[in-house]
């Protein structure tokens, strides 16, 4: 047999349609295909498929990572927000789903530690524009006790 003449059932059936106008009246027919001017990627299909559902590449990091990214990216996040009590609601948020994965840490091992709620919220108060007038609050100052530490405990008399 030559392997010039040989035709597989797929070519053959393809040529039959031709033939019989199958194609004639296709939808972006006679239009380049999409994509051809860009490099080849592997993955086309599931870059495609991400764009055309509106998911983020972040959206596929393990959970350690993309609470990681919340934490760094934080400062950023609350300055866009006016109100305090809607800065301590967005910090509570993530503290509960940072603690939701530290009970049940699963994925890489990443170093994670729960947000510190005053700090981030006296970090937003610093950061924030003061109008142009107004007098700067003095940041209240709470007695905190002092902690003693059980090894560092006075003794008594007759403890040695």
């Amino acid at each position: 047999m030559d392997g010039q003449n040989y035709e597989t059932a797929v070519d053959r059936a393809i040529r039959e349609a031709q033939e019989r106008g199958a194609f004639d009246d296709l939808p972006g027919k006679g239009k380049p295909l999409r994509g051809l001017d860009r490099p080849h990627d592997d993955n086309w299909w599931v870059n495609d498929w991400m764009k055309r559902e509106g998911v983020s590449m972040e959206d596929l990091l393990p959970a350690p990572i993309r609470l990681r990214k919340e934490v760094d990216r934080l400062p950023v996040t609350l300055r866009a927000l006016n109100d305090e009590n809607a800065v301590r609601d967005v910090i509570n948020e993530l503290n509960g789903r940072i603690l939701e994965f530290l009970r049940a840490p699963h994925g890489p091992t990443v170093p994670i530690d729960r947000v510190r709620v005053d700090e981030a919220i006296e970090r937003w108060r610093a950061e924030r524009p003061t109008p142009a007038g107004a007098a700067t609050p003095e940041p209240a100052v709470v007695d905190q006790p002092v902690r003693r530490r059980w090894w560092r405990r006075e003794r008594g008399p007759g403890r040695g």
